[in-house]
């Protein structure tokens, strides 16, 4: 049962500074309109690995040249590799044709912004169960282990680098670090809290906001709570996230 856990972990690989980031977007009080959220549009997937350290390997390369690429685990049971995030087919696909003139790449083809789970209208986002997704995507998570920045293969995630990647992947484009998630997206209660929106606490010594989950329904959310544990489920009322939560924000 473990073994197979791990294989469902879905990981992102890129060069990042951890669950507070380095230069946080200006907090405006949680009254952001969600649509400041980007969608994802078109990315170029590269490669496809039935062994993780092989995706991982080729991810480590990509990501040391410069290029913003990332990995996860497929419903197909491969592990694919996946590049950036270009406004258009054309920028897609030329930059494509860049790496594999420089061998850096070989086959590819271009995930367009219909591949995901939306079609640009707000109104679909609920409709089309976008919500479901990134929980079911959240879940994936469950047992992989947290690593400050979560910027290595073998090493798992941050908070605000977990939550990031269940958003990437179900095609909105999420900033990084929690501070920057947190000045994002649309203020909403405790009370009116629905799955995929997420929570944020102040677990440090200064009273800002320093750790991010997503809230999963019933009072529950997935989190990577710190060095030595586990991606988990934990309460929103147990005592120690009472004290310290921050608010939550929701971006559909």
């Amino acid at each position: 049962m473990m073994r197979k856990k791990h294989l469902l972990l879905v990981l992102l690989v890129f060069v990042i500074t951890g669950c507070l980031g380095g230069r946080p977007a200006p907090y405006t009080g949680g009254r952001v309109d969600p649509s400041d959220i980007e969608r994802m549009k078109y990315s170029i997937q590269v490669g496809a690995f039935g062994n993780v350290a092989n995706a991982a390997n080729y991810t480590d390369k990509l990501v040391a040249a410069g290029v913003d690429a990332y990995f996860f685990l497929d419903d197909s049971g491969l592990y694919k590799v996946r590049i950036g995030d270009f406004p258009s087919y054309d920028r897609a696909v030329r930059y494509a044709v860049n790496l594999r003139t420089r061998n850096q790449i070989e086959d590819y083809f271009i995930i367009r912004p219909e591949d995901y789970d939306y079609n640009f209208r707000p109104e679909d986002l609920e409709r089309k169960g976008i919500r479901t997704n990134l929980v079911k995507t959240a879940h994936k998570y469950i047992g992989v282990p947290y690593r400050w920045g979560g910027e290595s293969a073998a090493g798992g995630f941050d908070c605000s680098g977990l939550t990031m990647v269940i958003y990437k992947l179900n095609g909105l484009n999420l900033p990084r670090d929690s501070r920057s998630q947190h000045s994002h997206g649309k203020y909403i209660a405790k009370s009116d809290l629905k799955p995929g929106d997420l929570v944020f606490f102040a677990t440090g010594r200064a009273k800002r906001v320093s750790h991010v989950g997503i809230y999963i329904g019933s009072g529950k959310f997935i989190h990577a709570p710190g060095r030595g544990r586990n991606v988990t489920i934990a309460d929103l009322n147990d005592p120690y996230f009472v004290r310290t939560y921050m608010g939550a924000r929701k971006y559909i």
